[in-house]
């Protein structure tokens, strides 16, 4: 979304891994294969390094879901309207190169690709993305094949998220000092919108963008501001923390 019809269908199958040997000796010398790639197949070393970046995946995530303000605040709003997220459905999976992340209205799951992260705060922004989706979804039933209910979605949690703070379009090569965060905002919205499977072109989907620009651009819900670097949650302070598709960047 950083985009719904978000399935979760981008999630590749990972290859089975071969079993674990069970002592010291052994296991060094099986990562010690796997590593050289000796004595092992493409699909095994595939296998293992999937199998590291999930648990790696696992540990980042079950971290923010505890102590990042933001991914915290956004979880208790979901479980005050109704919409409680457990663990088990934010979910850390092999994807294609070109997402970081997606939201699956039906089953109502957050999909992380595992290893396309490059930053804790790239994850934190990710996880917070899609869960505003999921806010917009379980708060204003949102219909992801109305293209200005999906504008409107996308363009509250590229608003929201952090994904458009000046650190992040820096890394994407986008360097603007005048309206920088609208411009971004504005571009991923556009961009999320295009990848809807019901938006017939670019065209249209700028056009829904423009249509709703307005309104949900200033529509900050669950928080009472957005700032150029995170959004402000409503009394939210230190002591509140005692698919449609994500890009990459």
């Amino acid at each position: 979304m950083n985009d719904s019809g978000k399935d979760l269908s981008s999630a590749q199958v990972s290859p089975v891994p071969a079993p674990q040997p069970t002592s010291a000796f052994e296991r060094w010398r099986r990562k010690a294969m796997l590593v050289t790639g000796l004595g092992v197949s493409q699909d095994e070393r595939l296998a293992d390094l999937q199998a590291s970046h999930i648990y790696n995946c696992e540990q980042k995530k079950e971290y923010l879901m505890n102590y990042s303000p933001i991914v915290v605040f956004m979880l208790k709003h979901l479980k005050s309207s109704g919409c409680e997220v457990p663990a088990s459905n934010i979910l850390c999976a092999p994807c294609d190169m070109t997402k970081a992340g997606g939201f699956s209205p039906d089953p109502g799951a957050v999909t992380l690709c595992a290893g396309h992260f490059f930053s804790e705060q790239h994850m934190e922004s990710t996880i917070t993305h899609e869960l505003i989706h999921m806010y917009d979804h379980c708060r204003f039933k949102v219909d992801w094949s109305n293209l200005r209910h999906h504008a409107c979605s996308e363009i509250r949690a590229n608003n929201l998220s952090g994904d458009c703070r000046f650190s992040r379009e820096l890394r994407r090569g986008i360097v603007s000092f005048s309206k920088q965060h609208q411009a971004c905002v504005r571009r991923r919205a556009i961009d999320s919108v295009t990848a809807n499977p019901v938006c017939p072109n670019e065209a249209a989907a700028e056009r829904a963008v423009n249509e709703v620009w307005e309104s949900c651009f200033n529509d900050t819900r669950p928080f009472d501001e957005a700032s150029f670097n995170l959004p402000l949650p409503r009394q939210c302070s230190t002591h509140d923390v005692t698919f449609y598709n994500h890009q990459i960047y």
